[in-house]
């Protein structure tokens, strides 16, 4: 059986590890991939800001590991009001367990406790296992400092966001997977007019695509400035 709890990013496919826009993120890419090997390291922890791309990545390595026939889970502890620490108990028996965002139960013993056990089951069985937060797990405010320890077991890799570079191809991506055509001028105007942080990217782009169906334009800039309402 296979369990996953989706995280709608407003993308109109799952994310997966080929369409990342890498950057300065290669030992990461290459170390998740690596990890569904019988040789690869069986415990990641990826962190960084907001925006550098953890969730996505850890969709795309569930998305990788069902493509090999493996079980997997993705939990998305930001979205843990709408879950119960109950939920991670028989997960050790998946092959790939993917928990995001550890910061946010920081402080919650039941989380924490639940996660802790989570992770002792998983060793136990080798079940792979991949982490992310917004900071390296010395740094996470967790009350147990057992959690703490055993976070910090594997391998851990600092994501950096994306350079203005990044930013032009992850539009350009994002325009693609539309049917859009973006040429490099209107995309640099974008960026220099527009929020930058992905999500803000993903807004731009979907508001665009609305409006070329709408008026049956392309994308040029005195379009994008119209549509926009950028002066």
């Amino acid at each position: 059986m296979s369990r996953q709890l989706p995280l709608a990013l407003g993308l109109q496919h799952m994310p997966g590890l080929d369409d990342f826009i890498i950057g300065r993120n290669q030992v990461a890419i290459d170390a998740l991939r690596h990890a569904l090997d019988t040789t690869g390291e069986t415990l990641l922890y990826l962190f960084g800001p907001a925006g550098c791309g953890r969730s996505h990545l850890l969709l795309g390595q569930c998305a990788a590991a069902k493509q090999r026939g493996l079980r997997c889970a993705y939990l998305p502890l930001a979205e843990r009001a709408a879950m119960a620490p109950q939920m991670l108990e028989g997960l050790e028996t998946l092959d790939l367990v993917a928990v995001d965002d550890i910061q946010t139960i920081a402080g919650d013993r039941d989380w924490e406790e639940a996660l802790f056990a989570l992770f002792n089951r998983c060793r136990d069985h080798a079940t792979r296992m991949v982490f992310s937060a917004d900071r390296g797990p010395a740094a996470l405010p967790l009350r147990l400092p057992d959690l703490r320890s055993r976070l910090a077991w594997g391998l851990s890799l600092s994501l950096q966001p994306l350079d203005d570079a990044g930013r032009l191809q992850l539009l350009q991506s994002l325009a693609a997977r539309r049917a859009l055509k973006l040429p490099d001028d209107v995309a640099r105007y974008l960026l220099d007019r527009m929020p930058r942080h992905p999500k803000d990217l993903v807004d731009t782009v979907t508001r665009l695509d609305q409006a070329s169906l709408a008026e049956k334009r392309r994308l040029t800039i005195p379009f994008v400035r119209d549509s926009l309402d950028l002066r």
